[in-house]
């Protein structure tokens, strides 16, 4: 007769009727329990008929370490900081104007640390500001519209003295499209004819595009395809002409405005290839006969032209070498 309150194992699936039955069903599985002890107290391995659950095989859904093991989406990096490299000048405008085009790339784009650092004569100097970074990535972008000694030896330098930061070094804004398209503008501004030309007016207009000139000759190869550009796009001659004249970069602003006058171009304007304010571009449109556009300054398109470097800075590889050796070659 089997009692009442009649006893089951684990498995509820065997009766256990009896004390004796009882005792001796714990020692069974008392015993198999020991079995898997070895002598020096590690466990061995549990027999394959054994009707325990296997463990879970971790080598298959392998637990994420919480701090290595495991690889960053490099689209949640941050962002590499931008740091805009005006030249300097003792004009205090031009400190105001790349202040207000740093502020218009932030507009641009929300949450990008975007920090100023001049070559000479303003602060904050490059130099300072990288050395205020405690660390991460930087893109130095030369507020610069050609090559020249400061794009290829003297940016590069003060990165090279700041190891405790990875940086890169974007090329120069010019020559580029959008550049004569801010130009355009600038020029548009000052009472250039804001509809296409007459055939008969394209004769008579031409501009002349001033810049600051260089000692080296890519320097002026560069204002001479940035000239290029303009000129296909107002469809009348520029001319590129310089405030200090060097071996390089030889006709100065009046020469290139005479030159003009002579062919019959009476409507001259000057176009300012000028990033701030200062000397030059004062200098430049003092000697204009008719129109004389102001800097490109804090124009959105020049605002977006720097990110466009930047994010070219920030490209593969590949594309990044293939610019720095534009950038370095003869």
């Amino acid at each position: 007769m089997t009692p009442s309150n009649a006893l089951h194992d684990e498995s509820g699936s065997t009766h256990l009727d009896s004390t004796a039955h009882l005792m001796d069903h714990i020692t069974s599985r008392l015993g198999s329990r020991l079995g898997l002890i070895s002598p020096d107290g590690s466990r061995r391995q549990a027999p394959e008929n054994s009707s325990r659950r296997p463990a879970p095989d971790s080598s298959r859904h392998p637990a994420p370490h919480p701090r290595h093991g495991s690889r960053q989406d490099p689209r949640s990096r941050p962002r590499p900081t931008l740091v805009l490299v005006p030249h300097g000048s003792r004009d205090p405008r031009a400190l105001a104007t790349v202040t207000a085009l740093a502020e218009r790339i932030r507009e641009q784009r929300p949450g990008l640390d975007v920090r100023l650092g001049h070559i000479e004569l303003n602060e904050p100097l490059l130099t300072e500001t990288l050395a205020a970074q405690q660390g991460g990535r930087a893109v130095l972008v030369p507020l610069l519209l050609s090559r020249g000694q400061h794009v290829k030896r003297d940016i590069p330098a003060a990165a090279a003295d700041a190891p405790h930061l990875a940086t890169r070094v974007a090329a120069p804004l010019g020559p580029h499209p959008m550049l004569a398209a801010a130009l355009h503008s600038r020029l548009v501004e000052a009472g250039w004819p804001a509809r296409p030309l007459s055939a008969s007016a394209r004769r008579r207009h031409a501009v002349v595009l001033a810049a600051a000139g260089s000692r080296d000759p890519r320097s002026a190869a560069d204002t001479g395809r940035a000239a290029k550009l303009l000129a296909d796009r107002l469809g009348v001659p520029v001319v590129p002409a310089y405030a200090a004249p060097t071996d390089a970069c030889a006709r100065t602003v009046p020469e290139a405005l005479a030159a003009l006058a002579a062919e019959g171009r009476t409507r001259t304007a000057v176009a300012a290839y000028f990033t701030a304010p200062g000397r030059f571009a004062t200098q430049s449109a003092s000697a204009a006969p008719w129109i004389a556009a102001p800097p490109l300054g804090a124009h959105p398109t020049l605002a977006r032209l720097v990110l466009h470097r930047y994010d070219e800075a920030r490209a593969p590889d590949g594309a990044w070498a293939a610019e720095q050796h534009r950038l370095t070659a003869v």
